[in-house]
């Protein structure tokens, strides 16, 4: 029997600069075999130096985005990005408490690279208490896990596998704590944290300068690749290893003048 391909859903705002929020995930969909679907929750005007306005639409005309694409359209997986405000997070949730798809992946997304806040203080908590049970895996770099559990960032690798395990308690199914921000130059380990376990995920830091919507493009790999996957830590492999192969081939390209996105379809051209 022939498998279908994936369809995937991502949830997330609009980078006009093409780096990141839904344009690096349908890419990322797309590079890893999969249909990418969209429901946009916030319009940013940025490029590769930074992020000079949001506009987020109305919870209301969110939901009826959701209920389009859920409606008609078999969802295999959710990829969960910016959502900009706690109505929106709300309308996020209740839709996907409604629907049900078998995997989700949570991205909180807070604060862009360029120190744009990208999530609403208030929405904090209501992502927390809302999204975070929902999640299959939830994936914060070390601030942003910090700002969820309301502690300073992890600095060490044995603080990460504690916020780690401090989310899964505070509901989360499974997290990957992202290792970027430590002090260490010369590695980027990243932590699978769940109920029973915590595995360390070796990573190489690539030194090039290119590294716009590698948070986005991690998260959608991991949901374009649960469907195709068979266990959580395999996905989530597969999906370091494509980001990898994707910083380091960022230099092919030649967007902008600040910090460039990385090339997604390294694989083709």
């Amino acid at each position: 029997m022939t498998h279908p391909i994936p369809n995937v859903l991502t949830i997330a705002g609009s980078d006009s600069g093409g780096g990141a929020g839904i344009q690096a995930d349908l890419k990322t969909v797309s590079a890893l075999g999969a249909y990418g679907a969209s429901a946009i929750t916030a319009l940013t005007a940025q490029n590769t130096r930074g992020v000079t306005g949001v506009h987020a639409p109305d919870a209301a005309f969110v939901a009826a985005q959701l209920d389009a694409v859920f409606g008609d359209i078999r969802i295999d997986a959710v990829k969960i990005g910016m959502l900009a405000n706690a109505s929106i997070v709300r309308a996020v949730a209740d839709a996907l408490r409604r629907y049900a798809p078998r995997f989700v992946v949570l991205d909180t997304v807070m604060i862009s690279k360029s120190a744009h806040a990208l999530l609403a203080p208030d929405a904090v908590d209501a992502l927390r208490g809302e999204l975070l049970p929902l999640a299959s895996v939830v994936t914060p770099n070390l601030p942003e896990a910090g700002a969820l559990l309301g502690v300073q960032p992890a600095e060490t690798e044995d603080e990460m596998v504690r916020h780690g395990e401090a989310l899964v308690q505070a509901g989360a199914r499974a997290v990957l704590m992202k290792g970027g921000h430590l002090p260490d130059a010369a590695v980027s380990p990243d932590w699978l944290v769940d109920a029973t376990r915590a595995v360390r995920l070796d990573g190489v830091r690539v030194p090039v300068r290119n590294t716009h919507g590698t948070g986005c493009t991690l998260s959608s790999a991991i949901a374009a690749l649960l469907p195709q996957s068979p266990d959580l830590e395999s996905a989530v492999r597969a999906a370091k290893a494509y980001l990898t192969d994707a910083i380091a081939a960022s230099g092919r390209l030649d967007v902008g003048h600040g910090v460039g996105p990385v090339h997604h379809f390294y694989r083709w051209w």
